[in-house]
């Protein structure tokens, strides 16, 4: 569920604030080099391990401090140039600076260090399940802005530590196929009698091609609606009209779908689905592995979605019951399952910070569970999971806090952390994904592959 930005306050260098030279002994999982100076913990961005720099301090506290790199007085053989020409202005990535070598093992000891720290188990370190550095994701979301005294429409991404746009050209780590499309799409909103109130679009790379969807803040004349239909066929582009928040109308193309374990699965431009197909496609491979679903088995699968997980599961268990909290990514997987001809996968709109006891699902038994929870993780249904004392637990997760807090409810219950591996979702950012398998008592564990 990580976002492409996140729009941070701005810091402001204080007046006469320390220049220190300092050596940057570790990077922290968002990428930051971490030096140490009196006894105290230094964050600078874009400073690498083993560099020596001449470091201005911005912000201190009691117990750290953070400072802005004036002069790289050494060179890491791991720093790299950064393949975006808009790197360090635009917020989407942190580390293009640094090799993928670097990236991958930072965040990995992070997640072990982590993990080690909140529940005393020290997970083995594994490989790491990535995909390319670049070219990975299949979706964005661009601001869009009119400038009256330029006369211009700006398309592009938010400014590091800003909410300011940043006009992008080029972004290399969208898929190709999207890439490509920024230049002749932001030419083509330019014209709209619309331009000057359009609000953001969203691109989307489905299996079956490119979608875009426009969100606009004014009805579209029917010219406008003919010059998007031109460039829709221009380009082999799929095309969504978003009036407001709520509301969806396609203008033009065929329905999105993507396929997941030679299975396809339709979906909504709005529906969450994960950025990079690589790594999904590995993921849900290696949970299945995990699993070991035998024929007789009953499975639960937890923030569902629309069944990237569920549907693959069904095609192994006897039965799979999914459970997800949007209602329209419950009615697509119900969809998807029967249109996938999977009749042994059924799924339940419930809100799982709530009360779980008393969800219809809850009575029911099974013997594997796989979750995949949001940022805020499972605190409102472990303890029902360790009441359903399955004999394998596979979680998902895009936060290493959560996780680890949410671990502690299963060890305690006599489960072991039996494997843990870093997710590179995505590259040259600060987001850190991971999944770990929990197996109940003495059952035996999975050998690392």
């Amino acid at each position: 569920m990580a976002q492409f930005y996140s729009p941070k306050r701005r810091v402001t260098t204080r007046q006469n604030s320390p220049v220190l030279t300092l050596t940057v002994d570790n990077l922290d999982p968002f990428g930051q080099g971490v030096a140490h100076h009196n006894g105290k913990a230094i964050f600078v961005p874009g400073v690498l391990p083993g560099e020596q720099a001449e470091v201005q301090l911005t912000e201190e506290k009691n117990k750290f401090a953070k400072g802005r790199l004036k002069r790289l007085l050494s060179r890491s053989p791991q720093r790299v140039e950064p393949g975006c020409p808009h790197f360090g202005v635009c917020g989407g990535c942190q580390q293009q600076h640094a090799d993928e070598s670097l990236q991958q093992q930072s965040k990995a000891a992070a997640l072990v260090r982590m993990i080690a720290r909140e529940t005393g188990v020290t997970p083995q370190q594994e490989p790491v399940i990535a995909g390319p550095q670049y070219g990975y994701r299949r979706r964005a979301r661009l601001g869009l802005l009119w400038q009256p005294k330029q006369q211009r429409l700006v398309m592009g991404f938010r400014q590091a530590a800003s909410s300011d746009l940043v006009p992008v050209t080029q972004c290399p780590v969208l898929h190709p196929e999207l890439e490509q499309l920024l230049t002749p799409l932001r030419a083509c909103l330019s014209a709209l009698q619309v331009a000057r109130r359009l609000g953001h679009v969203e691109l989307v790379l489905a299996d079956n091609g490119p979608v875009l969807v426009l969100r606009h803040l004014d009805a579209l004349k029917e010219d406008d609606r003919q010059a998007l239909q031109a460039f829709a066929r221009t380009k082999n582009v799929t095309i969504y009209l978003a009036p407001d928040s709520d509301s969806l109308e396609k203008l033009c193309g065929e329905t999105p779908y993507y396929q997941v374990d030679g299975l396809r699965l339709d979906f909504s431009p709005r529906d969450f689905i994960q950025v990079n197909d690589h790594v999904n496609q590995q993921m849900v491979a290696q949970a299945l592995e995990w699993l070991s679903i035998q024929p007789n088995d009953r499975v639960l699968d937890l923030f569902c979605g629309m069944g990237n997980f569920t549907l693959p599961l069904a095609r192994r268990a006897a039965a799979v019951v999914g459970i997800e909290g949007v209602a329209t990514l419950v009615a697509n997987g119900q969809y998807n399952a029967h249109k996938n001809r999977l009749n042994n996968a059924s799924f339940f709109h419930e809100n799982l910070e709530e009360d779980v006891e008393q969800q219809p699902w809850a009575a029911q038994g099974f013997d594997k569970v796989m979750l995949d929870p949001a940022r805020a993780g499972a605190a409102g249904v472990m303890s029902h999971i360790v009441k359903l004392a399955p004999e394998r637990v596979v979680y998902v997760s895009c936060n290493p806090t959560t996780l680890a807090r949410d671990s502690k409810v299963l060890l305690s219950a006599g489960y072991r952390l039996a494997r843990v591996r870093m997710l590179d979702m995505f590259p040259h950012t600060g987001h850190l994904e991971s999944m770990a398998l929990f197996i109940n008592g003495s059952a035996p564990e999975v050998a690392a592959k």
